[in-house]
């Protein structure tokens, strides 16, 4: 089946024969559908095969991605049926069971699940990627956490893993290596790769270790493993990411990549000491969830106009700003992965880097041997770039470097800390730029936050007193109009009420008005004011809106965005 389909590719002139080859040969090595591999190695696109696949079997075609699957639907076919073959049923009507596969030719499937659910099976084509992820939000790892904490409790030698901190290294080794601590870890690890965490956090404390999760901006604890192994899995974790395990007294950086569901992952990995062990956190990098379509990241029409035109511009700067965790990286990225073409010449320095991205000559910043933002950015000028990504402008010489790129011809993307777009400007005068060269080289300041979206699966009305909205910032006229919403909780988002995230905007073009006071020296406050005046969304008003759209809930908005 997999040849045929690569043959059938290559008839519609949708590959060559040498990246069909190309691909045969990959496929012996790891045993995946010739599509999926054609996919990998960039020869064809996902929509494309999906497309080209439907069209073949003369079957509809659908985004699992998008639709809200019930846990009932689900729950039709057997878990271990839905994972070998890669189905998932999505919708009952009558008699008739609608499943997704990406694989539509396996006939012997079709007529199990006829068998086994005692209804007509309609088959639609979805990517193998969207049914994976939807398959990993119902099912959970075969082993659970009370299972290997059993097995941990029969098997592990605890006088090898106990909390004494003088042991031997060769013992450390040993611990580290038994089955059970292998499972814990790497059970931790699927968990969070299931449950979509962004962080894992390892904390060791004076009698307790306890491991939790961030989903979606807020931690959860999941498990408490017992104490007296808390060297065991720190040192288990610092093989992974070939760490020093005999140094316990200085922190240590290090990077973990595995295959999980047919996904590479990457997990950037940090050891600090603490007064009762070493704490451990892992960054989740994954490059199948980040978000490169510009359009499906929250901003308003308003606002996606403004930014692209931004960064269609030839040359100035485009700043995005920010806390922490608020998306930066995801909206640059988008940024470049749109501007991406053979006739530009992009570079970016970035600490670190994130994602690797084709096309775009990325630069890892090592303080420690003086390549910082600065010496980079001095590079690029040497290496006819057309655009810069500069990770973060933290001190005068970066931004003084910045600017003059930026007025000299080049288009230069950038991040700083700041609470809103109009003290980004303020920040650069504080750090020594001029005003006439603040005022000539930025072209917009993007600010953001993250929200929470409420679960679609349990979402429910909610009261929310007049008083509250109106408190919230929502207009006299608009109340009527509110309906808010919020997530009871479900084995969908984890019984939290909410599932996945989604950005507000605060987009501030530097009109000439704008430029003007940033020339007289207005302070943010003016500087915000003007911008209002001038159509500028502050991120309140973009909360309201998402608010207003059911997307997010009062208690996100809230937390996420100051009142204006």
């Amino acid at each position: 089946m997999a040849k045929k389909i690569g043959e059938l590719l290559l008839q519609e002139g949708l590959i060559d024969l040498e990246q069909l080859n190309k691909a045969l040969e990959e496929q012996q090595h790891t045993g995946e559908r010739i599509g999926t591999v054609l996919i990998k190695l960039g020869f064809i696109t996902e929509e494309v095969l999906v497309e080209f696949i439907a069209r073949q079997f003369n079957l509809p075609q659908v985004n699992i991605a998008k639709l809200t699957v019930s846990r009932d639907t689900i729950g039709l076919i057997p878990p271990d049926i839905a994972q070998r073959y890669q189905a998932v049923p999505f919708g009952l009507i009558g008699n008739t069971l609608n499943v997704a596969m990406a694989d539509p030719g396996n006939l012997f499937v079709i007529d199990d699940m006829r068998f086994l659910t005692r209804r007509n099976i309609q088959v639609h084509v979805a990517s193998e990627f969207s049914i994976k992820s939807t398959l990993s939000r119902f099912y959970a790892s075969d082993e659970d956490f009370e299972d290997v904490l059993g097995m941990l409790k029969d098997e592990v030698d605890v006088d090898l893993v106990d909390t004494t901190e003088e042991m031997d290294l060769s013992f450390l080794e040993d611990a580290a290596e038994q089955a059970p601590v292998v499972k814990l870890v790497n059970l931790i690890l699927m968990d969070a790769i299931r449950k979509q965490a962004s962080d894992i956090h390892i904390e060791p404390y004076e009698k307790v270790m306890r491991v939790r999760l961030r989903i979606d901006g807020v931690l959860y604890e999941i498990m408490r493993p017992p104490l007296a192994l808390k060297n065991a899995v720190i040192s288990r974790l610092k093989i992974m990411s070939r760490l020093d395990i005999a140094e316990r007294r200085m922190p240590q950086d290090g990077r973990i990549k595995l295959k999980a569901k047919g996904r590479e992952m990457d997990f950037r990995v940090s050891v600090l000491p603490t007064l009762f062990g070493e704490k451990v956190v892992l960054r989740l990098l994954d490059k199948s969830g980040l978000q490169l379509d510009m359009t499906r990241l929250g901003f308003e029409e308003l606002q996606y106009r403004q930014f692209r035109e931004a960064i269609y511009l030839p040359f100035g700067m485009v700043l995005v700003t920010g806390p922490t965790g608020s998306g930066k990286t995801t909206t640059l990225y988008s940024a470049l992965s749109e501007l991406n073409k053979t006739s530009h010449n992009i570079s970016t320095c970035e600490d670190p880097v994130e994602y690797n991205l084709t096309g775009i000559n990325q630069v890892q910043i090592h303080d420690a041997i003086g390549l910082n933002f600065a010496a980079a950015l001095r590079s690029f000028l040497r290496q006819d770039p057309d655009i810069i990504m500069v990770g973060e402008i933290r001190d005068f010489e970066t931004a003084e470097i910045a600017v003059k790129a930026a007025l000299t011809g080049h288009l230069v993307l950038s991040t700083l800390h700041t609470n809103d777009a109009p003290s980004t400007i303020n920040r650069l005068l504080n750090m020594g730029v001029e005003s006439f060269l603040v005022s000539s080289a930025v072209n917009l300041v993007l600010a953001q936050r993250l929200v929470r979206r409420v679960c679609t699966e349990c979402r429910q009305e909610e009261d929310v007193s007049l008083e509250t909205l109106l408190d919230l910032g929502v207009l006299d006229d608009e109340l009527g109009t509110f309906i808010c919403y919020k997530g009871k909780g479900c084995p969908v988002c984890n019984d939290t009420g909410y599932r996945g995230r989604v950005a507000l905007y605060e987009v501030m073009p530097m009109h000439e008005q704008i430029r003007e006071l940033v020339l007289m020296g207005a302070s943010a406050a003016e500087i915000k004011k003007e911008s209002i005046r001038l159509g500028m969304i502050t991120l309140r008003r973009s909360g309201i809106n998402k608010l207003k759209a059911g997307i997010t809930s009062v208690e996100e908005v809230i937390r996420s965005s100051a009142r204006d």
